[in-house]
């Protein structure tokens, strides 16, 4: 299988700045020109500059620019295939902008297979100038798509939440970024604690768990216009909301009776209906893709192991789902539903694993000593996580062929991804 790694890059105002650190990439790349897009000279440069940084971002790409090349091509020249051959060229992009008035932009490009000698994508991606960093995502992600056969990711958002000092108190803020880094929001900032970022299925509305005034509650925020309010609040705990894949409803762990125990809140009525009844803690919930069952952490066995209710036989025991070691927790379903991932403990140390259903064993991803929070991108090729090195919490990132990077800070702490679903 061909390994990939995806690089992100983020840059916090007034926070910790992550600076990128790839440990291991792919051993075999898809080779690709691009040339520079015709057009509007600004725009056209910069939207080339993008497409190019997203797919080495990938680690399935080698890139090379028209500097490399033997000759530049503009969009209408014919292509002399042999040329690229001899360069190693596996594909090749080439495109152009046109800008009719100052409120639209269209981005036309084509792809061609080398090898095949033919054109294998021709798409037009429609937008306004003040969006140009989205739109040459788009094209990324048609490109990633066309060449891997899976859906790309460089147009998806990333929260997380951001520890720092300003000096006399600890700082939290809850950020908002493009997959690239850039367009960084601070959603929220506060001096008490954020935890359990997530998103709607629809990727426009977010859920958080807030002890800003004194108690826990958790607020549902929409991206675009900012508006917020209470889902539930508990004068004790809450932590861990989901949302459900048709986003009626949040699974979340309340501490109700002093023991913490799974809930799903209807969204609608505001309704609370308990899910589990164990004196063991119950907590970390997650929805199957279907919505069907939900999975969560539990310590009913002696340690923390990994159970699935079926919501269809409300009333069956919770099926335990790892056997493996005595600390699995924190677990997430692939979006094919065809595994799960989360922490698990061996050796000593807490690694990212990857089971799947059809094996009776788990596959380790990670091979640092504490690594945990665990998020699986829309295409569930990467999962990006948080570590502790030096006592302070970094983000790094795996996929699932093993490929690695790391996302140090230079200041503060980050922790808690969550990955947004596709945006288009």
């Amino acid at each position: 299988m061909k390994k990939i790694i995806f690089l992100f890059l983020i840059s916090i105002n007034t926070s910790a700045e992550l600076v990128l650190e790839i440990t291991e990439s792919s051993d075999n790349p898809y080779r690709i020109a691009i040339h520079s897009f015709d057009g509007q000279n600004s725009i056209s440069q910069k939207i080339s500059q993008i497409i190019k940084a997203d797919l080495l971002r990938t680690g399935e790409f080698s890139v090379l620019g028209s500097d490399e090349l033997l000759s530049e091509e503009s969009y209408q020249d014919q292509i002399n295939y042999r040329n690229y051959r001899l360069l190693g060229v596996d594909y090749i992009l080439k495109g152009k902008v046109n800008s009719e008035d100052k409120m639209n932009i269209t981005v036309s490009y084509d792809i061609f297979d080398s090898i095949k000698e033919k054109k294998i994508r021709s798409s037009k991606i429609f937008g306004i100038p003040n969006k140009t960093r989205q739109l040459a995502h788009y094209v990324s992600d048609g490109i990633y798509e066309e060449i891997t056969g899976l859906q790309g990711v460089a147009s998806t958002k990333m929260l997380y939440v951001s520890e720092d000092n300003d000096g006399t108190s600890k700082v939290y803020r809850l950020m908002l970024a493009d997959a690239d880094g850039m367009n960084e929001q601070t959603l929220l900032k506060s001096n008490s604690a954020i935890i359990s970022p997530s998103w709607s299925p629809d990727s426009k509305d977010i859920s958080y768990v807030s002890f800003e005034t004194g108690t826990a509650k958790v607020f549902i925020q929409n991206i675009a216009t900012g508006k917020r309010e209470v889902a539930v609040e508990n004068k004790y705990q809450i932590s861990s909301p989901s949302f459900s894949p048709d986003g009626k409803f949040l699974s979340l762990t309340l501490y109700q009776d002093g023991n913490a125990e799974i809930y799903i809140l209807n969204l609608k009525n505001k309704n609370l209906t308990r899910l589990t009844n164990h004196y063991s803690i119950d907590t970390e919930s997650s929805w199957s893709p279907d919505g069907k069952k939900i999975l969560f952490t539990s310590g009913r066995s002696g340690s923390p192991q990994l159970y699935e209710i079926d919501l269809l036989k409300f009333n069956t025991k919770p099926k335990r789902l790892t056997f493996e070691g005595n600390y699995n927790a924190k677990a997430s379903y692939l979006p094919t539903n065809e595994g799960i991932v989360f922490v698990h403990r061996a050796d000593k140390k807490f690694q990212i694993a990857l089971k799947y259903f059809n094996e009776n064993f788990s596959r380790p991803l990670t091979e640092s000593r504490l690594d945990e929070s665990p998020s699986i991108s829309p295409n569930g090729n990467v999962i990006v996580y948080a570590i502790k090195e030096d006592e302070t919490g970094l983000l790094a990132g795996v996929t699932l062929s093993g490929a690695r990077f790391r996302l140090p800070a230079t200041s503060g702490e980050v922790r808690e991804p969550s990955w947004s679903g596709f945006l288009r």
